[in-house]
């Protein structure tokens, strides 16, 4: 049950959210092989003057446009973690048309003992949601 906190500057369509969602939720879909129907998005806009960022940020020019996506879920190998992230980048190029440059990520773990939502059945053995398959 990943949960995605995306923050972006305030002025965003619906339309364009709905772009983002589907470009991070197909990226989960394929690479962490989660259930299509496991899908909460949580989009915070928040007005310009309070999202501070430098106009370059590790030598790289960020936009306007630039957004901080966090995603939340049961610990994953690094080669997942990476391959995620590629498969975000290149989704939200496809899907949203948005820049590499403007995208920031990171990965919060939690033991899946943390996690709870009515209906959803956790296999003991592997502590993931009963109908993913585990790679």
């Amino acid at each position: 049950m990943p949960l995605v906190t995306v923050h972006l500057r305030r002025g965003t369509s619906a339309e364009y959210r709905r772009l983002v969602s589907e470009g991070i939720h197909r990226s989960l879909v394929e690479v962490l092989k989660i259930p299509q129907d496991d899908q909460f998005h949580v989009f915070h806009e928040v007005d310009p003057d309070n999202f501070v960022i430098q106009p370059v940020v590790f030598g790289i020019r960020r936009g306007e446009r630039t957004m901080f996506i966090q995603l939340s879920f049961n610990q994953r190998t690094a080669e997942d973690k990476n391959e995620l992230f590629r498969a975000i980048v290149a989704n939200l190029g496809l899907f949203a048309e948005v820049p590499a440059e403007g995208i920031l990520m990171v990965i919060s773990e939690t033991a899946s003992e943390n996690w709870w939502a009515a209906g959803r059945v956790v296999d003991p053995a592997t502590g993931y949601d009963e109908r993913m398959s585990i790679r």
